[in-house]
């Protein structure tokens, strides 16, 4: 954790670039921010390890090899507790604001519900963040000059792929909390894939991202309980030559998730990782054909 004094001073997020996009592929790491707001953390009622536990931590460095390979990442440094950009833009709970919300925002999601909208209420699914309400002029301040922006350079680096390679493949990197069971099969998977069931990306995609990663000893379930989220489903057109898989890393793999520190694990699966991102984005192109001819 790093404590900040907030996001308008301190970059928000980054894009790691290559000095030449060699791939038709862009890597998302939209959870891995660790950087805390010294006012969020005023305002929480939680102490500095337990308010960590909706960050996918480490990811954007597990996913680094991507760069050098000739892929750009997109990585958030503020923490998926402070705002997630995984959601729709206003899916906001009236009850956590003082104030009127707008009009237009979606109050009655499920992931609203459950306290997990764009303004998280809980982290992971049970411990209150805030110990009062929050002004709806923060919720604002967060979602136009920090969710906003963040969305709109994932859409120029999609757009720019997509021009110069006439399709683009966006990898959403996520980790779960070791407990997490697939639902059919009551295992606890190494990795879940995400791909709408078949709707944000060609099969072959999914196919072969599995196959990778089984053939390094992984376990690996598919869309349950994580088909994948706003960010897959929303950017995810592959009738467009836009198409969007999830990836799920088992937190247990690789970190501590009592204390968040990294295990023996984690440099074995960076390499893994490696591994995996060469094979996957050598992918032939064929795999994506499609007669769209411009980005969304």
């Amino acid at each position: 954790m790093r404590i900040v004094t907030d996001f308008r001073e301190e970059p928000a997020f980054e894009v790691l670039a290559p000095a030449d996009q060699r791939l038709p592929f862009v890597f998302n790491s939209p959870h891995s921010g660790h950087c805390y707001p010294h006012g969020f953390l005023a305002a929480s009622r939680l102490d500095a390890l337990a308010i960590r536990r909706s960050e996918d931590a480490y990811v954007d460095e597990l996913f680094a090899s991507v760069v050098p390979l000739g892929a750009p990442m997109l990585r958030a440094h503020f923490p998926r507790a402070y705002l997630d950009v995984n959601r729709e833009p206003y899916e906001l709970d009236p009850k956590m604001f003082d104030g009127r919300l707008p009009s237009y925002a979606n109050v009655r999601s499920i992931r609203v519900a459950g306290g997990l909208g764009t303004i998280a209420r809980v982290v992971s699914e049970s411990q209150e963040i805030y110990a009062g309400r929050l002004p709806v002029d923060e919720a604002m301040y967060r979602i136009e000059e920090i969710y906003k922006p963040y969305h709109n350079t994932l859409r120029r680096l999609l757009a720019h792929t997509h021009v110069a390679f006439g399709y683009a493949v966006l990898i959403d990197c996520h980790s779960m909390p070791s407990s997490v069971r697939c639902q059919t099969t009551g295992t606890r998977p190494d990795f879940i894939l995400g791909d709408r069931y078949g709707t944000s990306c060609p099969v072959e995609l999914t196919d072969a991202a599995a196959t990778i990663l089984k053939a390094k000893g992984y376990t690996v379930s598919r869309n349950k309980p994580y088909a994948g989220g706003f960010i897959t489903e929303h950017y995810g057109r592959p009738a467009k030559g836009l198409h969007a898989l999830q990836i799920e890393i088992n937190r247990g793999l690789y970190m501590d998730e009592a204390t968040h520190e990294r295990t023996p694990g984690f440099d074995a699966l960076a390499r893994d990782l490696a591994d995996f991102a060469f094979e996957l984005t050598a992918m032939p192109d064929g795999a994506f054909a499609t007669g769209a001819i411009a980005a969304e």
